[in-house]
């Protein structure tokens, strides 16, 4: 049987021969695949991709119960903690950071010192009126300079003073006491009120100081020794009471080892006097000479 060659202008039918000159047929294994096919499949693969690589990342952002992550959480939350509480006392002021000791020595001196004020300016009131008031005003007024000159005087340490009071006696074995609890001690007693105060033959005035050398303890360049007698004229019980304080003078000669006994009495006599030296550099402000005219 013999093949009849395709007609000029079509293609060869399937398993032939193309004429000479004609494009052979396509054939359907080799057709490409259309577009929509290519795009779908491309399309599927991408997302399928997208979600794996979400996944991947969701898996390694996801805590895990390792040690490292225990420790790094225990220590954000000190610091975390340690920050809130420095904030805290960097907040509070004042009172707030004082122990109760503390606030009990402050409470006691604020009602001494009203206490004191209080009599003193009924002092002065009652003074005024008598100036006032009085019959004869030039006698008056010498009398209350007079007395202003005898309350100069006990305050500067020349002149003696007596009256109620303590007397602490300070037993010190060890010579553990040092010169800054002596000093703290006096400025105790001044804050509950004492008037005169005389530690041994030293009379206890505003220039007084102390020192710590090698023969003991010095008050004023002068030494003094074992056991240390302190004498102080005031208001007995709140002098008693101030020594007596949570975290006070006797708890803190105690922790030393030294053994202080305090007593009150109804006369204590102050009869060491300080020398008053001429100052060097002050000099008195000249007050008015008169109204003018």
């Amino acid at each position: 049987m013999s093949v009849q060659p395709p007609a000029e202008g079509q293609p060869p039918a399937e398993g032939q021969p193309p004429a000479e000159g004609q494009v052979p047929a396509p054939s359907t294994a080799e057709q490409p695949v259309p577009n929509d096919t290519v795009g779908e499949t491309h399309t599927g693969t991408v997302g399928e991709t997208g979600r794996s690589s979400w996944s991947a990342m969701f898996k390694m952002a996801r805590p895990r119960a390792t040690r490292a992550n225990f420790f790094a959480a225990a220590l954000a939350l000190v610091l975390g903690f340690a920050l809130a509480t420095q904030v805290q006392q960097t907040q509070q002021q004042g009172l707030e950071q004082l122990r109760e000791d503390e606030l009990v020595r402050i409470l006691d001196d604020v009602s001494q010192d009203a206490a004191r004020l209080g009599n003193d300016a009924r002092a002065l009131e009652s003074t005024r009126d008598r100036l006032l008031s009085g019959a004869d005003n030039s006698a008056e007024a010498l009398r209350a300079a007079q007395e202003r000159l005898d309350t100069l005087g006990i305050l500067a340490g020349t002149a003696p003073a007596e009256g109620p009071g303590i007397e602490l006696t300070i037993d010190d074995p060890g010579r553990k006491v040092t010169a800054p609890l002596l000093l703290d001690t006096v400025q105790e007693l001044r804050d509950a009120g004492a008037e005169a105060v005389q530690i041994g033959d030293e009379r206890v005035v505003a220039s007084t100081y102390f020192t710590d050398a090698a023969d003991g303890i010095r008050i004023s360049g002068k030494p003094v020794a074992p056991p240390y007698v302190i004498r102080a004229i005031g208001d007995s019980a709140t002098m008693a009471s101030a020594m007596d304080i949570p975290g006070g003078v006797n708890e803190s000669v105690r922790r030393l080892g030294a053994v202080p006994t305090v007593e009150q009495r109804d006369t204590v006599s102050i009869t060491a006097l300080h020398t008053l030296e001429q100052p060097q550099y002050a000099r008195p402000v000249p007050g008015p000479t008169g109204s003018g005219g």
